[in-house]
C-alpha cells in the first residue's frame, strides 16, 4: 500500500535567543520529487510538498496543456518508484489516446524546480504560442470583499503555521467564500493543486473565481490561471514583468501588494469594483 503523505517533517535545532542557546524541537515543511507519467513514460518531475498529489498530477497535465478536458484523464494513480525506494512518490496518469504526448516529438521532458514552475519549458514563446483565451469579461469583484481574501488564506494555512516554509493558493467565490486552498513547498504546485482540484471536480472553468497566491504573481502563475479561466488572480506580493505583460495581453485582472486596506492593480482594473479616484 502507498504511504501515508506527509507533509511536515519534525527534526531537533538549537536556537539562539538574546545570548541563550537551547535545544528544541522544530517543524519543517516535506520537501520530495514526484514523478508524472503518461503510461510508463515519464513526463515530469517536480519538487513538491507531499498531499493531493492527483490534483497536483491532474493540474499539472492541463495548465500545461497536455489535456484540455477532465474528460480526457481517464486515470490517475500511486504508483512504486523502480528502485522500490520512493513508495508513494509516483503519479501514473492514464489518458484518452488522443491526448497521449509524442515523446518521439517533445524537445525534452519537464523538470520543475520547487522555485519555478517553467524551467523545462523550450522558451517562453512556446507557452504564449498556445492558444490561450481572455478570461470572463463580465465578472467583477468588490474591492472590500478582496481585501478580506488574505485574511481567509493565512487562518487556513495549516502547515504554514507549523513551519513557515510553505505557499499556498487558494481559490474564493465573488462573495469571498474559500473554496479550497493548498499548500505546497513551490508557489506553481500549490497552484497546480488547487486547479486540479477543480478539474476533477468538473468546476473548468473556473470563470467566476479568484486565485490568491502567497507569493509573487509569477508569469507562470497567470499562464496556469489563464488555462483555468480565471478572470482575476491577486497576490500578496509583486508581480513580474512578463506576468504584467502576459495579463494585459489576454485580459486577466492581475492584482499585487494585497495587504491590509490596500492593493496595486497592474491589468484588469474593470473587473474591481470599487470608489472613484480622488481628483
Amino acid at each position: 500500500m502507498p504511504r501515508k503523505a506527509r507533509s511536515v517533517d519534525l527534526t531537533q535545532v538549537s536556537e539562539w535567543n538574546d545570548g541563550e542557546l537551547r535545544r528544541k524541537d522544530d517543524y519543517l515543511a516535506a520537501e520530495e520529487p514526484l514523478e508524472i507519467r503518461v503510461g510508463d513514460e515519464p513526463l515530469s518531475v517536480t519538487m513538491r510538498t507531499p498531499g493531493h498529489d492527483r490534483e497536483l498530477a491532474a493540474g499539472f497535465l492541463f495548465t500545461e496543456g497536455f489535456v484540455q478536458s477532465r474528460e480526457q484523464i481517464v486515470k490517475l494513480e500511486t504508483r512504486e518508484a523502480q528502485d522500490g525506494v520512493n513508495r508513494g512518490n509516483v503519479i501514473q496518469a492514464e489518458l484518452v489516446p488522443d491526448a497521449a504526448p509524442d515523446f518521439v516529438k517533445m524537445k525534452r521532458h519537464f523538470f520543475a524546480a520547487s522555485s519555478c514552475g517553467i524551467c523545462g519549458k523550450a522558451s517562453i514563446d512556446s507557452i504564449r504560442s498556445r492558444l490561450l483565451r481572455a478570461p470572463n469579461p463580465d465578472f467583477r469583484l468588490d474591492a472590500e470583499i478582496l481585501v478580506r481574501m488574505p485574511d481567509a488564506l493565512r487562518s487556513s494555512q495549516d502547515v504554514f503555521q507549523r513551519t513557515g516554509g510553505l505557499h499556498a493558493a487558494a481559490l474564493f467565490d465573488p462573495s469571498g467564500k474559500l473554496l479550497v486552498l493548498r499548500e505546497d513547498i513551490g508557489r506553481h504546485n500549490a497552484v497546480d493543486k488547487g486547479i486540479g482540484w477543480a478539474l476533477l471536480a468538473g468546476l473548468v472553468p473556473l470563470s467566476d473565481s479568484v486565485l490568491l497566491v502567497s507569493g509573487r504573481g509569477g508569469f507562470e502563475i497567470v499562464q496556469k490561471a489563464i488555462v483555468a479561466g480565471v478572470p482575476v488572480v491577486a497576490s500578496v506580493s509583486a508581480p513580474s514583468s512578463l506576468a504584467v505583460q502576459l495579463a494585459r495581453e489576454l485580459r486577466l485582472t492581475l492584482i499585487g501588494f494585497l495587504r491590509g486596506r490596500r492593493f496595486v492593480i497592474y491589468a484588469g482594473e474593470e473587473r474591481v469594483a470599487a470608489k472613484a479616484a480622488k481628483k
